[in-house]
């Protein structure tokens, strides 16, 4: 059981995000929905919030994790830093998610699903929330950190040779729930209406690149 929640669960999210987003792009070149010419000015608005606010508490997330160490969390400016970095993210991500989700919850959906996994991404980013907002204020974490010991150290591993499962074997039940609400994200994200939040203005931008040269030598043709 060790093994397949802390080990295979995370690599299978992880292929399953990768291949996603192959799947969307094949399907509809992620313009689904988030490039919708009927979409009103608020969901407009709560696009770009949300992109924003996901990138900083990202950005903000990955430095924390970088800098955190197995039983303390980052000092002085930098934990400074981090903290108003993650707050802005957190209180734009929720505006745009409002924004993005809210029509669709109060009058029902005005747009197709792309699949029936949309029906849970606004409860699971929720619960992404909430979970957060308990780490940052769990008491044991006083003392020390437990989400450097447990979530960081377990996550980091993933990336090696030899990845440390046991470190949310042991953790605290919110650390364990927190980690498997994200491993739900990551896993079911390019199969939702967000999976062209980011992807879709990465591929817009590689269209509009110019197209690579060429120059003809004795009737062949050579790349710059």
């Amino acid at each position: 059981m060790t093994s397949l929640l802390w080990i295979a669960l995370p690599y299978g999210a992880f292929i399953s995000f990768i291949l996603g987003h192959v799947w969307r792009y094949r399907r509809d070149g992620f313009r689904s929905y988030t490039r919708d010419p009927e979409m009103d000015r608020e969901q407009r608005f709560g696009r770009t919030a949300f992109r924003s606010g996901v990138c900083l508490i990202v950005v903000a997330r990955v430095t924390n994790m970088i800098a955190s160490q197995p039983h303390t969390r980052p000092t002085g400016a930098i934990h400074v830093v981090i903290m108003i970095v993650q707050i802005i993210g957190v209180a734009a991500a929720v505006v745009g998610a409002v924004l993005l989700f809210l029509p669709d919850l109060i009058s029902g959906p005005a747009h197709p699903l792309i699949t029936p996994l949309d029906r849970i991404t606004f409860p699971a980013l929720a619960a992404a929330l909430l979970s957060g907002v308990l780490l940052e204020f769990d008491p044991a974490s006083a003392r020390e950190y437990r989400t450097g010991e447990t979530l960081f150290a377990w996550f980091r591993s993933l990336f090696t040779i030899d990845p440390y499962p046991e470190a949310m074997v042991h953790a605290p039940l919110i650390h364990q729930g927190r980690g498997l609400i994200l491993l739900l994200i990551i896993g079911i994200w390019p199969y939702t209406r967000l999976a062209g939040i980011f992807a879709g203005p990465v591929v817009r931008l590689i269209r509009r690149l110019p197209p690579r040269r060429t120059r003809r030598f004795g009737g062949a043709i050579t790349g710059p």
